[in-house]
């Protein structure tokens, strides 16, 4: 305790004692206690960055939204620069930034994008999720943060709008929803892609409303070859999508293709989850006429983490990514192969998605993470797949 703190501390006391001798102790303690505690590290902006890469189109998912300490979110971005990363995707979540009535508080949300900024970074902003107030009341059903009904599309769509006009000129791209073909990811419902042709026409509404030249992502489907009531095939789901005349409410296509225990290089075909299966997405759209539209992988990637049961060896996984790089550089039509995910904070260090991350939550890189550096960097590997 310095001499400024001790004399406060001499003068709290002596105020406290005539009030009350008690008192006085306890105020003391508290005193110290606080002074004992470090203060939260200051945070200042680097002077701006670029990011430097042989392939631009090497992109991360990162999960900065449950990130709470500042300087995490500043050292994860930095890191994902110094990799040689050009492009993030970031989830950004309605409940997380609602507060009732049209009104928003944006606070964590301008941290993320300041941050990304500063490090050169481009942001791919991921929307979704329902507010409490926006869901049937508990007491009619059950419903989680995915249910939303289409009693509360237009309020959604207001959110996409209040987003996109925020941050114009900052963010350029933004996806709506993630997975709608998975049940988990619409409210324990079946999945239903007329509904989501609707959602997505009002949110591209409210986006070009409120920045003509935003893009906007459909699509974001999960990988499956199960068609049933908690789940629909995404080649099924996205022929539906054109069906329903949803091309008109997208701009470029999101697509998850993750290669599971299959080389990135493994022919793909209907019955098969393989990084290629993003091929056959393709295929449909070239067939309605979509061809001039762009994909844009958001999650991708292979774990080698034991606990996994799809996992692969660290040398596989090394390889497998580096050649699922090459491989989307080389597609004409793809834009970006964005791995899921960079690092998870350290209060969901135990969950599956862990199982991918490139760093640990405590920022020690992994191989991968160095493996992806010297390619991106056109260093020596310092590993040999």
């Amino acid at each position: 305790m310095n001499s400024s703190a001790r004399a406060l501390s001499h003068h709290l006391t002596h105020r406290l004692a005539r009030a009350a001798p008690g008192l006085a102790h306890f105020g003391v303690l508290m005193f110290v206690v606080a002074s004992l505690i470090p203060a939260p590290p200051r945070i200042t902006l680097d002077p701006p960055q670029i990011v430097i890469t042989n392939n631009p189109a090497i992109c991360v998912h990162t999960r900065l939204t449950d990130e709470v300490e500042e300087w995490k979110i500043q050292r994860t971005l930095a890191m994902v620069r110094e990799m040689g990363a050009p492009t993030i995707v970031e989830y950004f979540p309605w409940p997380y930034v609602d507060r009732g009535e049209g009104r928003y508080d944006w606070g964590y949300a301008d941290r993320i994008i300041r941050h990304a900024e500063n490090q050169g970074l481009r942001v791919i902003a991921r929307l979704g999720l329902v507010p409490a107030w926006a869901r049937p009341p508990a007491e009619e059903r059950v419903t989680s943060l995915t249910y939303l009904t289409e009693d509360t599309f237009d309020e959604f769509a207001a959110f996409v709008g209040a987003f996109v006009a925020r941050y114009q000129g900052r963010v350029q791209d933004v996806i709506i929803w993630n997975e709608p073909n998975l049940s988990l990811e619409w409210g324990g419902r079946a999945p239903d892609p007329e509904a989501y042709a609707e959602l997505l026409r009002v949110s591209y509404a409210a986006a070009h409303a409120a920045n003509p030249d935003v893009r906007v992502l459909g699509g974001a489907l999960a990988p499956t070859l199960e068609t049933s009531g908690s789940a629909m095939s995404d080649l099924a789901f996205l022929e539906r999508l054109y069906e329903a005349s949803a091309a008109q409410s997208w701009d470029a296509l999101a697509a998850h293709t993750y290669g599971f225990t299959a080389p990135p290089d493994e022919q793909p075909d209907p019955d098969t989850i393989n990084f290629r299966r993003v091929e056959l997405l393709r295929e449909i759209m070239v067939r309605h006429g979509d061809a001039d539209t762009p994909i844009v992988i958001t999650e991708s990637g292979w774990s080698d983490d034991p606990r996994w049961t799809n996992a692969v060896r660290p040398g596989q996984r090394i390889a497998y990514t580096l050649d699922a790089f090459e491989q989307a550089a080389a597609w004409p039509w793809v834009e970006a192969a964005c791995i899921w995910n960079f690092r998870i904070p350290a209060d969901q260090a135990n969950r599956r998605d862990a199982y991918f991350s490139l760093v640990s939550s405590d920022f020690v890189r992994k191989p991968i993470y160095e493996a992806i550096q010297a390619y991106a960097r056109g260093w020596e590997s310092p590993y040999t797949p």
